[in-house]
This record gives structure tokens, C-alpha cells and sequence, in this order.
């Protein structure tokens, strides 16, 4: 018998009056891909570097790369999977993208030479920008209105969870081996990750539900005062958001003041992934475990740090609470840098793990909330352009600055001043007036 769009609404609409929320599945499952993801690769990818180095003699500069060419690669083809996404549903694509992903992990386990390395990042950047964040982030948006800082907060924890589950990771890689290593995390992103994308749906609207789980009838005119301030938007004007088209949002200030601000913060983010467990085991001469353990620490508080920023972001004012996060990180790399003992490496972690993770929901949701979810994937991707530059750079100027002085004090300090000004950007990312012709 030939199924109907009303069949198709029919399994979720009938939970509408369950006591969970549909769209809390969704996050669970962006939860789980976005552990699996941190886990296996983003927090790891300096205990891989360390391994690699020490079998192959290659350097920390052609390391970096490597690193670097997995986040032009998703600077480049942010706006083609954003689209996709919006075009295709993000259910589909995190299919498509988790296959990619694990299948990445297998191709490293094969690397002989430093081109098959750094083809198997692609690979897996690819697998890892159209499987995980971007289109959960998407069901997200769509799905919560005045829970979405929250919603987005929660589901980023699993960046966070990927860096508890790390030593894990750092234990396997140092008693199986990376090549072993590499292959069983493919098998566990394909055994875990593709059923969890099966849960996630695009708009709630398409089975019977509206955003946060709110009654049908619970729609209002959008209050022009609300909409207008840069404060928290109210229920009612979360409910009828203005979208803007991919080339509105283009047109405006804010979109470019978020995305090179949030590119300069995460000049930190790049340089520490591929370069302080060798700056901890090589240069300060503690051990990978001690390492790892820092990482534990920063992740720890990145956890608070993002619960924190999802729930004040839903009540106060976004700006203001970025430029608290980023200053937060500055000031924490501009202690690594200056690190003399330990207890300054743990007070790293500290800050930078809790200003890390409060920005996280905050400048997902401040992009959602100025441009709404109708084209949420695509602006989302173009603005990717502008903010890969920070994460790519960062890994580079730290490699090259070690190679070329055989100390990273210069390059820390200075990516962290060069943060502390990103965060100035956000004082001139005010809410864009919406235009005459905007979708609602």
C-alpha cells in the first residue's frame, strides 16, 4: 500500500504528548556522533601526531598540514554542504557523512607516506563536516526556538565528552598501536553512529510537532520590539523569525563580525589540538598520561563552560557572553605560554576549557537567532569560509614558529593577543535589521 505524507508524520506526531519532547532524541543523537567525533579524532589527532613523528621523523610543520588542509577542505565546501543539508535533510547527509568518516579511519590505518596521510584527512574531514555538527546543528535550530542555547549546549557536550573518553583513545593508540587503533575506530563510528542518524528529522512541523514541543495553536505575531533588541528573543518572536536568504545574510555586518571574530578564537583551538601534548611531553617533560589528564581537566570544564553559556545564552545578551568566553581563552594561552610548572598548565585548561565551551552554543545560536533556520546549513557553510581561517592558521604558526626557534612561547602568547582582539568583533556584531523582502 502506497504510503502518504500523513503516514509518514503519523510515528512522531503520535508522541506528540509524550512526556520527552521529540527533538531531545535529536539531540542525543547529535550528542553521541559529536562524542564519537571528539573522541576519535579531534581530541586525539595530537596523540596520533606524537606517533606518526616518532615512526615516520616527520615534522611538526608537515604535521600541522595535515591538520590545516582537513579545515581548508571544510572551509571550502562549508557552502556546499550547508546547502546540501538544507536541501537534502540533515538525516540524509549524516548518513552519507558518518559512511565517509569511518571509512577515513581504515585509509589511515594504511598510511606509508606522508601524501596517503594527509588523503586520509580528507577524507575524513569530508565524512566529519557532513556527519556530525553541521547537520545536527540544523535539526537543532529547527526544532528548538526559545530552548535553543540549550539545546545546541547540550548537544555540543559531546565535544567535550569526546575529551573524557580521550585517554581512552591515547591507551589504545599506545598499547594496539595506531594503525590498529585507527581501524577499530572506523568499525565504531559505523557500528554506532548510522543508527543514531536514522533518529534525526529536519522541521517538526513535517510530524506534527512545533518547536520546543509547544501546543499548534501556540503561534503569535512576532513583537517588533523584541525582535529589534539584542537581548534574548521572546517566545513570540522566536516563533515567527525572520530567515534570511543565504545572500541577505551576506549583506550584513554581522555575519562578517561573527565569523572573523570566531575565526581569530579559534587560532587557540587549532594550535592547541596539534600541538600541546607534544609542548606538554617534549617541552615541559611530563608524560602523554599527564597530558591526556590535562586535556581531562580542560574538558571537564569545558562541560560547565557550555551548560553555562546555553543557559544564560536563552535569557542575556550573546555579545557580551562571547567576549567574556574569548577573553576567558586569551587569557589562559597566554598562561600555557608563559607555563613553569604544572599547576600554570592546569590553570590553562582551566580557562581555556571553560571559555571554550560557553562559546560553543553561543556563536551557533547568535547565527541562528539573526538569520533563522530556513537556511540555517547554507550561511552556516559560507560563513565557515571566514572562520577556518583561525583553526587553520593557528596549528601552522605554532609548527612553524617551533621549527624555526625550537620554543612555542612566542607563537602561544602571541595567538592569544590575537584572540583577545577577536573578541572586539563581537561589539560590532549587532542584530541585522531585517530586510523588506525576508522570508518569515
Amino acid at each position: 500500500m502506497a504510503s502518504t505524507a500523513a503516514d509518514a508524520r503519523e510515528p512522531l506526531a503520535a508522541r506528540r504528548r509524550a512526556p520527552l519532547f521529540y527533538g531531545w532524541w535529536i539531540v542525543l543523537a547529535g550528542f553521541v556522533v559529536m562524542t564519537l567525533n571528539g573522541a576519535l579524532l579531534f581530541q586525539a589527532f595530537g596523540a596520533y601526531a606524537v606517533l606518526l613523528r616518532e615512526e615516520f621523523g616527520w615534522s611538526r610543520t608537515a604535521l600541522s598540514l595535515a591538520f590545516s588542509l582537513q579545515r581548508v577542505e571544510s572551509g571550502l565546501l562549508g557552502p556546499l554542504e550547508g546547502w546540501c543539508v538544507d536541501r537534502f535533510g540533515p538525516r540524509r547527509m549524516m548518513l552519507i557523512g558518518i559512511s565517509i568518516f569511518g571509512g577515513g579511519f581504515f585509509v589511515l590505518s594504511q598510511v606509508h607516506n606522508l601524501a596517503m596521510f594527509y588523503a586520509a584527512f580528507l577524507i575524513m574531514a569530508l565524512g566529519a563536516a557532513l556527519g556530525s555538527f553541521l547537520p545536527a546543528s540544523v535539526a537543532i535550530v529547527n526544532w528548538f526556538a526559545r530552548r535553543r542555547s540549550l539545546a545546541l549546549a547540550v548537544m555540543s557536550l559531546g565535544i567535550a565528552a569526546g575529551g573524557l573518553v580521550q585517554p581512552i583513545v591515547v591507551l589504545g593508540l599506545e598499547q594496539l598501536g595506531w594503525r590498529t587503533m585507527s581501524a577499530l575506530s572506523g568499525a565504531i563510528m559505523l557500528a554506532v553512529g548510522l543508527p543514531l542518524a536514522m533518529l534525526v528529522r529536519h522541521h517538526p512541523e513535517d510530524h506534527g510537532w512545533r518547536p520546543d514541543g509547544d501546543p499548534a495553536d501556540s503561534a503569535a505575531a512576532i513583537d517588533p520590539a523584541a525582535a529589534a533588541s539584542d537581548a534574548a528573543p521572546t517566545r513570540s518572536a522566536r516563533t515567527a523569525e525572520v530567515n534570511f536568504t543565504p545572500r541577505q545574510a551576506l549583506r550584513t555586518r554581522a555575519f562578517w563580525m561573527i565569523g572573523i571574530g570566531h575565526g581569530l578564537s579559534l587560532l587557540i583551538t587549532g594550535a592547541i589540538l596539534v600541538h600541546f601534548v607534544a609542548y606538554v611531553d617534549e617541552d615541559l617533560g611530563y608524560s602523554k598520561l599527564t597530558a591526556a589528564t590535562m586535556i581531562t581537566l580542560m574538558t571537564s570544564l569545558q562541560v560547565v563552560g557550555q551548560l553555562t553559556g546555553g543557559y544564560l545564552g536563552d535569557r542575556f545578551n550573546k555579545q557580551f557572553l562571547i567576549i567574556v568566553a574569548m577573553l576567558l581563552s586569551a587569557a589562559g594561552m597566554l598562561v600555557l605560554a608563559g607555563a613553569q610548572s604544572l599547576w600554570w598548565v592546569g590553570l590553562f585548561a582551566g580557562l581555556n576549557g571553560f571559555g571554550f565551551g560557553m562559546r560553543i552554543p553561543l556563536t551557533t545560536s547568535i547565527r541562528a537567532d539573526y538569520f533563522g533556520g530556513r537556511h540555517y546549513g547554507t550561511i552556516s557553510g559560507l560563513q565557515s569560509m571566514v572562520i577556518t581561517g583561525g583553526i587553520i592558521a593557528g596549528p601552522l604558526v605554532a609548527g612553524a614558529a617551533y621549527d624555526a626557534t625550537g620554543s612555542y612561547v612566542t607563537a602561544f602568547a602571541s595567538l592569544g593577543i590575537a584572540a583577545g582582539i577577536g573578541s572586539l568583533f563581537f561589539l560590532f556584531a549587532q542584530r541585522p535589521a531585517p530586510p523588506a523582502d525576508a522570508e518569515a
